[in-house]
């Protein structure tokens, strides 16, 4: 559903900015992985703690420290992002390191 993966890509990408001082980089890439393409979200920003790495893409979760909380959200993009992905038979994974960056990776099915 070309709307749905619209909504994956504007989430995770606009987080990426977000979450990325200025000066940081944010990268968008797809490739082909076996029988998926993969498309990571990548960038260098305040990356996420590793206590908080299980818990985000729970609905109304979020990571909160001095850098992040004066960044507004609801909690929920994460969680859309997943049960989007997963009702097209893919799945997400995260890579985080903080004050390193955060990637993002979603696999969807090619052939479904």
């Amino acid at each position: 559903n070309r709307m749905n993966m619209e909504e994956v890509l504007s989430n995770l990408i606009g987080n990426a900015i977000q979450y990325t001082p200025a000066k940081g980089r944010v990268e968008v890439k797809a490739r082909a992985v076996d029988d998926f393409v993969c498309i990571q979200v990548a960038d260098s920003g305040f990356g996420i703690p590793a206590d908080d790495l299980p818990h985000i893409f729970k609905r109304f979760y979020r990571v909160k420290n001095d850098k992040t909380r004066l960044i507004v959200g609801t909690g929920l993009g994460l969680p859309i992002v997943k049960s989007i992905v997963e009702a097209h038979n893919g799945r997400i994974e995260v890579d985080s390191t903080v004050d390193k960056g955060t990637t993002f990776s979603v696999y969807i099915p090619v052939n479904v």
